[in-house]
Parts: structure tokens; C-alpha cells; sequence
């Protein structure tokens, strides 16, 4: 079958079964450029000279549904950090009232079904880091309450409860209060979310979780041996628990030659003044100037393809799913240079024989089962015992 054949067969399964991404940095991107004022950043039109997402492009790539971010830096901490996730949730907000008949508010399985069937796109929350919370499990059910639907447990940093993947580990995993956080995350019905966590604090939170958790933006670490990846036994415990593993498509995440790559531009970043994380024109004039010097080792959809080939092999193919970090990042694959990609990385999964059948569960279905199965949990737990006031 011919490439355009393809490419044709990607775009009519997503018309039906559409990409329901784990991970987008959008609110923060318009943070940091903008202060959100959405008049300078109109996502109804082209804004692929600043941003990986707008929303011909998130129609373009077939996305019905996208958790949006509300990320604070881990830099972030105390009130600091809450207000900000609090700011960061009120960007998403503003984004559903500007955009009605695109976006649309959704808190449960059933919201992400009524906006497919609506045509619209179903606008969920996750909070990226547990430093958002400021050590509150108060502030997580008020997280919860403005419409949070998962929590990364850390993000780059360890916080005093769970070991970060890329920071030194102080806990082995997660804290006595670490393991409250995660019951008390199943009981109002928060997923948890294991992407940036240590490989001990993935343990330690499938051992308690009594729900479903998502990786909502990692991918496989037997095909790229990086930190922020899933090692295979990780993957192997999904099926028992009922979560889901969305790969990611970070370059530095997914293809081994980029690892060193990124660490040198993001040293050259910090060189000039700039955190690693920033997407201001700037940094990313200073980035463009590095990678004009230094060539970056290119990834592609087939790159992103062979990490879910291993992760349906370990995990099975009710437990994956996408997470592209679009706007979280400074550099995406080749063919999956922003949200209107996704139907590329379709036609290379249908070249290498997955069904139809498989495909609407990674792009839509796993998600929204995922979603509904922590809501089931918690309808039974919440019968059975009250709000924790556990305290570090």
C-alpha cells in the first residue's frame, strides 16, 4: 500500500476513533510568552511560528480529546507553586470560553464521549508535579474540585514525599505520606500519574494504588535507556492494575543519540542565562543557533512507532496510549513537528500490520476506559471512608 494510501486510511480511523494525547504544555507555553493573554496567541488561527498547538492544526492531526497541563517548574514551591498551577488552570479555562465550538470542559469518561460525539475537542486538566499540592492533601481535593483529573506525582525534582527520576533519590520511592497522597488520589478519583517519577516511586505507587495510573507522557526504556522511561517490569504490572502507558515523543525520551545531544543544548542554554524548560523566543533563537552548529540526531514517527511496538509486546494493547508533550518541549521528531502529526504516526503503526481494532484503543479508547475505571474506584471508595487529613 502506497504512503498516501496510508495516510488516508490514518485520517478516516481518527475521524472515528481520535487522539485522546495524555500531555501538552500549551497553558504553560502561553505563560511564558504571552502571560496568557490570548490575543496575541489566537489559537482559531495559524501559530506554528510560536507554538506547537493551535486548533486548525489539533483538527488537522485528528485530536479529540487533550489533557492539557497545568505545569508549574519544580523551582516552583510552597504557595508559590499552588498559585501558579492555580494561574495555569485558569489559562485552560479562558481557553474553553474563547473557543466553545471547539473546546469543551471534561471531567469524566462520559464528558470525553459526549464532546466525540459533539465534534468537539474534550479539554481535561493534569497537574505535573506534586509540588503543586504544597504538601496538602486539602489542596489536592481543591485541585480536583476546579477539574484536575490527574496528578504527576513529581516533576523533575524530588519533592518530600517521591523520588523524581532525575534528581537524587532521598525517599527509596514514595513516604508514609507519599502512599496517603496516592489512596487519597483514588478515593476523590485523581489518576496517578507515574511519568517523571523514580522507578522506586513507580513501585511503591502500584503496590498501594487500588485504581488504575497512567504514564501520560513516557515511553519504553528497554528501547531508549533513559531515566523518564518505563523499565519493562513497570510496563509488565499494567495489565494487573489497569493503566495505561502513553508514549511520548521528546526526542531526548526516544531515540538514544539525542541524549547527549540535548544535554549540551540545554547546557548552552543555561550558558546564556535560561532554564532548560524555557520556550521563549530567545531561548529558542539560542537553540535554533546551536542546533545550526551542532546537528541534532533526527527522530522520527518510526521512532516513536518502535516504542509502542515494545510497549503493546510487555504491557498488551489495552495499556497504551499517546502522550506527545507538544509545547513542553523544544524539539519534536521529523513528521511529528506539532498536534497535527498524529495521523503520520497512524499510517506507520497500520504499515507495520496493527489492526484497526488496536489502533482506536491506543488513540482514543484506553483513555477513556482508564479514566472511567479510577471514577468506578473511587464511587466505591469514597462510600467507605471520609477525606484523609494525613500531614507530612
Amino acid at each position: 500500500m502506497s504512503a498516501a494510501d496510508l495516510l488516508a486510511q490514518a485520517r478516516e480511523l481518527l475521524a472515528e476513533h481520535p487522539v485522546a494525547d495524555g500531555h501538552n504544555d500549551l497553558p504553560w507555553a502561553l505563560r511564558e510568552q504571552v502571560r496568557y493573554d490570548l490575543g496575541r496567541r489566537d489559537l482559531a488561527g495559524d501559530q506554528s511560528a510560536h507554538l506547537h498547538t493551535d486548533l486548525p492544526r489539533l483538527r488537522a492531526g485528528g485530536v479529540g480529546a487533550q489533557f492539557w497541563s497545568v505545569f508549574v517548574r519544580s523551582d516552583f514551591s510552597g504557595d508559590e507553586a499552588v498559585s501558579a498551577t492555580l494561574e495555569q488552570i485558569d489559562a485552560v479555562a479562558q481557553l474553553i470560553a474563547r473557543y466553545p465550538g471547539d473546546l469543551v470542559r471534561a471531567l469524566t469518561a462520559d464528558d470525553m464521549e459526549a464532546a466525540r460525539a459533539d465534534g468537539r475537542i474534550a479539554s481535561l486538566m493534569g497537574a505535573e508535579g506534586g509540588h503543586s499540592i504544597n504538601n496538602s492533601l486539602a489542596t489536592l481535593r481543591a485541585l480536583h474540585q476546579l477539574g484536575v483529573r490527574y496528578m504527576t506525582l513529581t516533576h523533575n525534582d524530588t519533592i518530600d514525599w517521591a523520588d523524581s527520576a532525575t534528581d537524587t533519590p532521598r525517599h527509596g520511592g514514595l513516604t508514609d505520606f507519599g502512599r496517603e497522597v496516592v489512596r487519597e488520589m483514588n478515593r476523590i478519583g485523581m489518576l496517578v500519574d507515574l511519568s517523571h517519577v523514580a522507578d522506586t516511586t513507580m513501585r511503591d505507587a502500584l503496590a498501594v494504588a487500588a485504581a488504575p495510573v497512567v504514564f501520560s507522557h513516557s515511553s519504553a526504556r528497554a528501547v531508549c535507556d533513559h531515566p523518564r522511561n518505563i523499565p519493562d517490569d513497570v510496563l509488565a504490572q499494567l495489565p494487573a492494575n489497569g493503566g495505561v502507558a502513553m508514549a511520548t515523543f521528546v526526542p531526548k525520551f526516544i531515540l538514544p543519540a539525542a541524549i547527549e545531544w540535548t544535554l549540551a543544548a540545554d547546557e548552552n542554554l543555561r550558558a546564556h542565562g535560561f532554564h532548560p524548560l524555557e520556550t521563549t523566543p530567545e531561548a529558542m533563537a539560542l537553540h535554533r543557533a546551536f542546533e545550526a552548529a551542532h546537528p541534532r540526531p533526527m527522530a522520527t514517527a518510526a521512532t516513536v512507532a518502535d516504542h509502542l511496538d515494545h510497549m503493546r509486546e510487555v504491557a498488551g494493547v489495552d495499556h497504551i496510549g499517546i502522550g506527545g508533550d507538544f509545547d513542553g518541549t523544544a524539539f519534536t521528531p521529523a513528521g511529528l513537528d506539532d498536534v497535527s502529526g498524529y495521523p503520520n504516526l497512524i499510517a506507520e503503526l497500520l504499515h507495520r500490520g496493527w489492526s484497526r481494532a488496536d489502533l482506536a484503543k491506543l488513540t482514543w479508547s484506553n483513555a477513556v476506559r482508564v479514566l472511567r475505571d479510577a471514577e468506578a474506584v473511587a464511587r466505591d471508595l469514597s462510600a467507605t471512608r471520609g477525606p484523609s487529613n494525613a500531614v507530612l
